[in-house]
């Protein structure tokens, strides 16, 4: 039987994750409110960088410890969860609309930021040079989408803002205290818990880095993602996934960069980059038609994603198979 420890880890971290959830979305609106920007610019900004704080924390720790990596690994299978499953997840409760103002712009910038990182690392390796255009970038694109934003307000534009009652300051600022903080520590707790149980059961130690792990740090968006669906806010949902992507890359990614230089596996050129590349078309196939993302789409999504994971886990080689057949022939 599992350590009853490891029970309550599990569970405590599920009730952690679902409260602080609530709290980051409940604390984004409002400072969206308070701020004059959209709910998607709150959910890119201030969701998207709260709930990519686990990957910014596993990638300095495993850069400076000297297995970059582990932390590469870390921000590309996040990446590829968060189309496939942290967006597919909440579509299964209600479907969601990708049409909010600023949407395509900001996916299209992070389908450039997706680009260049494969671009870069297919021929050149993570070098603090890098790492320090990655930062401006993300700089340089958080205060163009605030400067968007404001620009479109100016115009009389219809960027999406909500009336409502606003929190008292030090209520806003608490809620988004203990939701940047709980996500993280909620994920923390679900994965030392799962862990632990899984290998009380003898589970290879691999399968648990490529599953457990690996899910286990996008957990924090999967979690203000369906306190998000709960409250009917897709577009807090859509720039959460999107911000997460483009923080992990621009943010997480540099960190890596700084203590460059740093070759990545054969794995990720030759595989996982273009599997990441793949999530991301994904939701490109949403965005720019502007088309609904249905609950038949969610689980084409989350089916997607099981695949991808069976093949990790199976030892899967695209690649391999592809020059096996061609070898036979």
């Amino acid at each position: 039987m599992p350590d009853l420890a490891l029970l309550a880890a599990l569970v405590g971290g599920l009730v952690i994750l679902a409260l602080a959830g609530d709290f980051l979305v409940n604390g984004a609106m409002d400072a969206a409110r308070r701020l004059g920007i959209s709910p998607l610019v709150a959910g890119i900004l201030i969701v998207g960088f709260g709930t990519s704080a686990p990957e910014m924390v596993v990638s300095f720790d495993a850069a400076s410890s000297g297995q970059p990596g582990l932390a590469i690994g870390n921000i590309v299978g996040s990446n590829i969860a968060n189309v496939w499953l942290v967006l597919a997840a909440p579509a299964m409760l209600f479907p969601i609309t990708a049409s909010q103002f600023g949407l395509r712009r900001s996916f299209w910038f992070m389908l450039a930021v997706t680009a260049g990182w494969i671009a870069w690392t297919t021929y050149h390796p993570l070098t603090p040079l890098f790492g320090l255009a990655l930062l401006g970038i993300l700089l340089l694109y958080s205060f163009m989408m605030l400067w968007w934003t404001s620009s479109a307000l100016r115009k009389g534009v219809d960027v999406g803002l909500e009336e409502g009652d606003e929190l008292k300051t030090f209520t806003m600022v608490a809620s988004l205290l203990v939701g940047i903080v709980g996500l993280p520590l909620g994920a923390h707790l679900i994965v030392e818990g799962g862990t632990g149980i899984a290998r009380t059961y003898n589970v290879p130690e691999e399968i648990i880095g490529l599953t457990l792990l690996a899910i286990g740090t996008s957990l924090p968006e999967l979690g203000a993602g369906l306190a998000a669906a709960m409250r009917k806010r897709g577009d807090v949902i859509i720039g959460n996934v999107i911000g997460s992507n483009i923080f992990n890359l621009a943010g997480a990614g540099a960190i890596i960069s700084l203590f460059g230089p740093t070759d990545l596996a054969p794995t990720f050129p030759q595989f996982d980059h273009w599997i990441m590349a793949a999530a991301a078309i994904t939701l490109g196939l949403f965005v720019i038609p502007r088309n609904k993302i249905t609950r038949l789409a969610a689980l084409a999504m989350g089916l997607t994603y099981c695949v991808y994971i069976y093949g990790l886990v199976n030892g899967w080689n695209i690649l391999g198979g592809v020059e096996s057949l061609l070898g036979g022939n």
